[in-house]
């Protein structure tokens, strides 16, 4: 089962927030999360906050769960100053293609009555290949979605198996070109590297999949072995090997080598996109300090210095959205120091870099030494900006520990 959740400080019942906080928004771009924490299956990797029919226990339904956070949206905005719209919006989980389009639509409705929708607003919908087709996509779109990313994975039918998902191979590629069909501009592939018994020309085969399918965005992850999963259990048991590291560098170099090729261009660590339109506006927002309000159990927001995160189950969130109250379990208020850190820590991921004027002391002493290691670009720096080469991506955490 998903872990548990931070600790920090009570949140008021109805979810006030600190004047300096609610200040300050509108400073940078509004986004809005939406957590829909329901999966037909559980995938053996997987430690996210979802909940099968089996593990939700009473107290909590699917078919209810939009009208709770419709509830949340009214609560956030007698909590938040009126007049800032928002700019971009994502629906995650968990499957959220399991709620019905007009349930989507329904609360994109919400939204845009409670805070307004920018014309120009990026809509995603995270989507499973095996709950959507081309119906499905034409009412996804019709209701408000202007982007969508799929989780592919892999296009090898024994690393899906590994990884426990459900979808045939080829169902990914075809929901590219359903998508497509149906209107849709701004279309993601997920893929993730390093299974145990996956091989480099595996990884080949699934990039080269990925490309030809069209999308004009892919995200490549790392494969994370966490605790209390399935799969941290086979690896614990020698069933199966964990991942390898310089296995895992090795398709990095792949990945960016395949999709460089193919016009895609990298704008964060994991992220690749066919130009500057094509990147996933909502993900830039957390990359670079935006605020956003993240609705649903186990959601976390931000606004004006101030970080919450709403309590994990279901049930829990349900019943403290029908009794009035703010689902959120705790908050902290972060110090301009944490801030900081934090602004290093994201905005190193970044092609664009970090400013200079980031930095202190031995962390800039130490961005310039990696200029001259081959880690950092030497014009980027002269320009004020400490970006990663290709060979500083692939030690990117290390060298971030550093600078903060």
């Amino acid at each position: 089962m998903p872990g548990t959740l931070p600790d920090g400080e009570p949140v008021p019942e109805d979810g006030t927030l600190p004047t300096a906080a609610t200040r300050d928004f509108g400073n940078t771009p509004f986004g809005v999360y939406v957590h829909v924490p329901f999966c037909r299956t559980r995938c053996g990797y997987c430690d996210f906050n979802t909940y099968t029919a089996t593990e939700l226990g009473g107290g909590a339904s699917q078919s209810a769960y939009p009208g709770l956070v419709e509830a949340e949206v009214e609560l956030a905005a007698k909590v938040l100053p009126g007049g800032v719209p928002v700019s971009t919006v994502f629906f995650g989980g968990g499957t959220p293609t399991l709620l019905a389009a007009a349930e989507i639509g329904g609360i994109l409705r919400k939204i845009d009555v409670a805070f307004g929708l920018e014309k120009t607003a990026e809509v995603t919908i995270e989507a499973n290949p095996e709950t959507v087709g081309p119906a499905e996509l034409e009412q996804l779109l019709r209701n408000g979605v202007t982007r969508i990313s799929f989780g592919m994975q892999s296009a090898v039918p024994h690393v899906l198996r590994v990884l426990d998902r459900e979808h045939q191979p080829g169902r990914p590629l075809d929901c590219v070109r359903w998508a497509r069909a149906a209107g849709f501009e701004r279309i993601s592939l997920d893929l993730i590297y390093g299974t145990p018994g996956e091989s480099d020309d595996d990884w080949r085969r699934s990039l080269t999949a990925a490309i030809e399918a069209g999308p004009d965005h892919v995200s490549a992850y790392a494969l994370i072995v966490e605790d209390g999963t399935r799969l941290a259990a086979k690896v614990r048991r020698g069933e199966i090997a964990a991942p390898d590291d310089d296995a895992m560098a090795d398709r990095y170099l792949i990945a960016d080598d395949l999709l460089s090729q193919a016009g895609f261009s990298w704008y964060e660590l994991s992220n690749w996109a066919k130009g500057d339109p094509s990147r996933c506006r909502h993900n830039e927002l957390y990359w670079t300090g935006g605020q956003w309000w993240g609705f649903g159990p186990g959601a976390h927001s931000h606004v004006g210095g101030v970080r919450w995160w709403n309590v994990r189950h279901p049930t829990a969130y349900a019943q403290r959205i029908a009794a009035g109250h703010s689902p959120a379990a705790a908050r902290e208020q972060l110090t301009a120091a944490e801030r900081r850190m934090e602004e290093i820590m994201l905005r190193s991921r970044l092609a664009e870099g970090i400013p200079l004027t980031l930095l202190r002391g031995t962390a800039l002493d130490y961005a310039e030494r990696t200029v001259a290691s081959g880690l950092t670009d030497p014009a980027a720096f002269a320009d004020g900006r400490l970006v990663l080469t290709l060979q500083g991506r692939l030690l990117a955490d290390a060298i971030v520990r550093d600078l903060t």
